[in-house]
């Protein structure tokens, strides 16, 4: 594939990536001519590895920490869902040799939602953990899903207040604190990364009804905390983050190559492998 279009992942550090082989993936299965890998950028070198990819005809890029909101910074222009997110996940050049910056991250957590996993968002009562980045960066997707509410509970509810601000005109948000929730819930959605480290939020057995979807957007080869936390208190389904992922870089190869993947097998491969 000599005269295939270079695509990459740049972030730091980055060898423990899952990109290629999804990437790798969806080239094989859609005949595209696509060679994907990764890029491990110097934390003061950004741009300058970012510049040299496109200047030596690369076709895109995606972006992961710590350099989404340098890569946002960097864009010439932004979609709708990128100037919410304040952080760019995917970057390529228009035709003027613009750069351009989206944020995929929503859209794969609510396709994965919706279409993976047959859960209902519109007119549904969801509460976000955490009031970072990752949760910055799926909102506005997650809002035009039409939920009924969405409650951003996090540790120093000031973070929360600013993100209910800032999206304001977009659906209906409030922000808690973890311990003036009151449940059940039908979708609790985890954006923080303590699960993975075995930490979770001092949450009520009572945010969890028999009804209740529980999504982690980490994932790992362990149940997350927050999915045994979920399990044991009878949530009706506990999904973790790697459907969201696959579904994001999907999005991703959309925008640079006009067809979307099947992620179905794909999810199952990683999964299973």
């Amino acid at each position: 594939m000599s005269d295939a279009t270079r695509y990459a992942v740049v972030g730091n550090p980055i060898g423990h990536s899952l990109s290629p082989a999804i990437h790798t993936r969806f080239a094989e299965q859609t005949g595209e001519a696509v060679r994907y890998e990764r890029i491990e950028a110097p934390l003061e070198g950004f741009e300058q590895r970012v510049r040299a990819f496109f200047s030596e005809g690369g076709g895109g890029l995606n972006v992961t920490v710590p350099f989404k909101q340098q890569a946002w910074a960097l864009a010439d222009d932004h979609t709708q869902r990128a100037a919410g997110a304040g952080a760019v996940n995917t970057l390529w050049q228009d035709e003027r040799g613009r750069l351009q910056g989206d944020n995929t991250d929503g859209a794969g957590l609510v396709r994965d939602l919706m279409v993976n996993n047959d859960v209902e968002l519109a007119g549904a009562r969801v509460l976000v953990l955490g009031a970072g980045g990752a949760v910055r960066g799926v909102l506005t997707p997650l809002l035009d899903a039409g939920p009924e509410q969405v409650v951003i509970a996090n540790r120093t509810i000031e973070k929360a207040h600013e993100l209910c601000r800032l999206f304001a005109d977009q659906g209906s948000l409030d922000a808690s604190t973890f311990e003036a929730l009151k449940g059940p819930f039908d979708v609790i959605i985890n954006g923080t990364s303590a699960s993975l480290q075995g930490e979770l939020p001092p949450l009520a057995d009572t945010l969890v009804g028999n009804n209740t979807v529980c999504y982690d957007m980490m994932y790992g080869s362990e149940t997350t905390a927050f999915n045994a936390w979920a399990g044991a208190r009878g949530a009706a389904k506990t999904l973790d983050g790697l459907g969201m992922l696959v579904e994001q870089a999907a999005e991703s190869f959309l925008i640079w190559r006009g067809i979307r993947p099947d992620t179905g097998p794909v999810i199952a491969a990683l999964r299973n492998g």
